[in-house]
């Protein structure tokens, strides 16, 4: 009785599990062969599956269990750059620090555009053609990002606020190196912070001074 009630449970059991194959989600048994095929680096890019506005993506892989990195000294470039700024004696106008973005040039107002506008000054133009020169060496995304005081903006019929006055110097920077220099535009976005991302309260004439910049931003 007993060897017949185990091969019933048995029967029972197989049948049970041929009913849950017969009725299994093939979108999610895609998404598991997709997630473990990636697992192995083995996974072709553009792969998309939608279910319930959730979304799958497959990416292609350089190794097997790893993700795609840019490949670049941050020390040396950010030596680099500092040697050039100290050659054309620029300490004062143009910074370079290194956190946890990449390294970051923040150039003063008064090198790149006239207080309250946002078309390149000549001197503007001979710092961008030098940094530019460095960062078409290199594969890295780049970010310029515009930041103001707190000083609201006048005498403009065409910029409203601080947000307009950041936001086209940060794009009239990006339109240079990919016009001027050459980086292929895919690599470049420019960010408009208006005053809202200070070095320093607002409070005195040298710290809005030091507020008024670009920062150009190597993204590691």
């Amino acid at each position: 009785m007993t060897t017949y009630g185990d091969m019933v449970t048995l029967i029972l059991t197989f049948f049970i599990l041929l009913y849950s194959f017969s009725n299994i989600d093939v979108l999610k048994f895609k998404k598991m062969l997709y997630s473990f095929r990636g697992a192995i680096g083995v996974v072709d890019g553009g792969k998309t599956f939608d279910e319930d506005n959730a979304t799958f993506m497959g990416q292609s892989l350089q190794y097997g269990g790893s993700s795609r990195k840019q490949d670049i000294d941050i020390t040396r470039v950010s030596q680099k750059i500092q040697s050039m700024i100290q050659e054309e004696g620029l300490e004062d106008q143009v910074k370079v620090a290194v956190n946890q973005r990449g390294i970051v040039i923040s150039i003063s107002e008064g090198l790149l555009f006239d207080p309250g506008r946002y078309h390149l000054l000549y001197q503007g133009k001979q710092v961008l053609d030098m940094v530019g020169m460095i960062l078409l060496e290199i594969p890295n995304g780049i970010s310029a990002e515009g930041h103001t005081d707190s000083v609201p903006v006048r005498g403009s019929s065409f910029l409203q606020d601080n947000w307009d006055l950041s936001a086209l110097r940060a794009s009239r920077v990006i339109s240079y190196f990919a016009d001027q220099i050459g980086i292929p535009s895919k690599r470049l976005q420019s960010i408009g912070y208006g005053d809202s991302r200070p070095l320093m309260p607002n409070d005195t004439v040298l710290h809005r001074q030091m507020n008024r910049r670009v920062d150009i931003v190597i993204l590691s």
